[in-house]
């Protein structure tokens, strides 16, 4: 029978057949694009276009595992949203009957369109979890014409089918860092594979205590397989380290540690402006902070100016701005026994400086030394994991926050775990 029979069937409301003719099937089941299902009929209704679909295995099977099992009984027919055709949507509607598993009990029948605990199909999912990539959850609710919380379920539904199972296995570098997404101190912790540039486990809190989980998650083959760790000063990582992985190398990640410089360099300014308050010199310092955060090759003629009269002015704070500066120099050498010989000069300088914050900082290099000696030979930093803190932050800016953990989870590894989408369009 052709197409147009059917769509007069439709429009005309003539009486429909039990069973259409197959080249009729072939084509709605070729245009709703699920290849394991039978069109038996269709109708046209307030809602749109219903079609009424039954798998096209035999037997049933279990919502949980998947395994055939006997079928003893139907509930009602349900309705799942497809992807629509222009302002048409489209319906499947079938009646599931429960399933008596072995292994998982009474369960409601598997459907090859759908999730067991889902009213949308897969290809409906996937067009949503696409857009929410792209934008906010709220746009989506327009586009697509579901609830706010509908949207945060299907991410979580599509992440558990497209994440790969297998991202612990292999791990041989990675990088940990923590994530604050909430005020009074609400993180999560993140390690990153920078083998294949994506998250591989986030869970909530910081310290030991979480990254713990992940160790215990990867298990103990899996931590004697790591090699490298990449990380910042925080002790909890270390412990965790330590316990379960001892043989694995920790490079404590390089602009880390230049950021703890450039602390130390804007404290000495501070305490400068402190000092000169309300004199011509003290306005000056007030203009003079990027020009000290500044790399040399990037100042601008202005700024160089402001370094001149910084040098000739206030000696203190031009002694800070130089060690800042030789502490990066010392991090650029490629063998390991020339930084190792720049850093003990540094730490020299550094104790004799007279300047309070940055004897600190010498205490805390000087305790930290081999790790940061590490990044020589190894060349690795935390900037992947700090380029993907800076996304996820991008992610929860556009939600306007996130009141569970798990939702941001969900949310990170969608946009940042590899997860791969192939949406259809309606």
């Amino acid at each position: 029978m052709r197409t147009g029979a059917v769509l007069q069937w439709a429009f005309t409301k003539t009486p429909i057949p039990r069973r259409l003719p197959v080249r009729t099937t072939s084509l709605l089941r070729l245009l709703i694009g699920v290849t394991d299902l039978i069109v038996d009929t269709f109708s046209l209704e307030t809602r749109g276009l219903v079609l009424d679909v039954r798998p096209r295995w035999r037997g049933p099977r279990c919502g949980g595992c998947g395994r055939l099992g006997p079928g003893y009984d139907c509930s009602g027919a349900r309705l799942w949203r497809h992807l629509g055709i222009g302002d048409l949507k489209i319906w499947l509607r079938y009646a599931p009957r429960r399933v008596n598993c072995r292994r998982c009990g009474v369960r409601t029948e598997r459907v090859p369109w759908a999730d067991p605990a889902s009213r949308f199909t897969h290809d409906f999912e996937e067009l949503a979890a696409y857009l929410v990539r792209a934008t906010d959850q709220t746009a989506v609710t327009h586009l697509l014409g579901i609830a706010w919380r509908t949207v945060g379920a299907i991410i979580g539904r599509v992440v558990g089918r497209r994440l790969d199972g297998g991202r612990l296995r292999g791990l041989r570098r990675i990088g940990i860092d923590e994530f604050s997404y909430r005020k009074r101190h609400r993180y999560l912790t993140l390690v990153v594979d920078h083998d294949r540039g994506r998250v591989v486990w986030a869970g909530p809190g910081k310290g030991a205590e979480a990254v713990s989980g992940f160790f215990r998650a990867l298990g103990k083959d899996g931590c004697a397989a790591l090699e490298t760790v990449t990380m910042d000063m925080s002790g909890g990582y270390q412990k965790a380290l330590a316990e379960y992985a001892p043989q694995a190398a920790v490079v404590f990640d390089r602009f880390h540690v230049q950021r703890l410089a450039s602390e130390a360099l804007d404290a000495v300014r501070r305490e400068q402006l402190r000092e000169q308050r309300g004199t011509p010199e003290g306005r000056a310092l007030f203009r003079s902070r990027f020009s000290l955060w500044k790399n040399p090759w990037n100042l601008d003629a202005r700024e160089r100016r402001r370094l001149k009269a910084i040098e000739r002015s206030n000696r203190p704070l031009y002694r800070a701005y130089l060690l800042k500066e030789s502490l990066a120099r010392a991090l650029d050498y490629r063998q390991e026994w020339r930084a190792r010989r720049a850093l003990k000069e540094w730490l020299g300088w550094a104790s004799r400086s007279r300047l309070p914050a940055f004897v600190k900082l010498a205490r805390t290099i000087r305790k930290h030394l081999e790790g940061i000696l590490a990044y020589v030979g190894e060349r690795l930093t935390n900037g992947i994991v700090e380029g993907i803190n800076t996304r996820l932050r991008m992610v929860a800016r556009r939600a306007f926050g996130f009141h569970s953990p798990q939702a941001l989870i969900a949310m990170l590894y969608l946009c940042c775990g590899g997860v791969r989408l192939e949406p259809r369009l309606p």
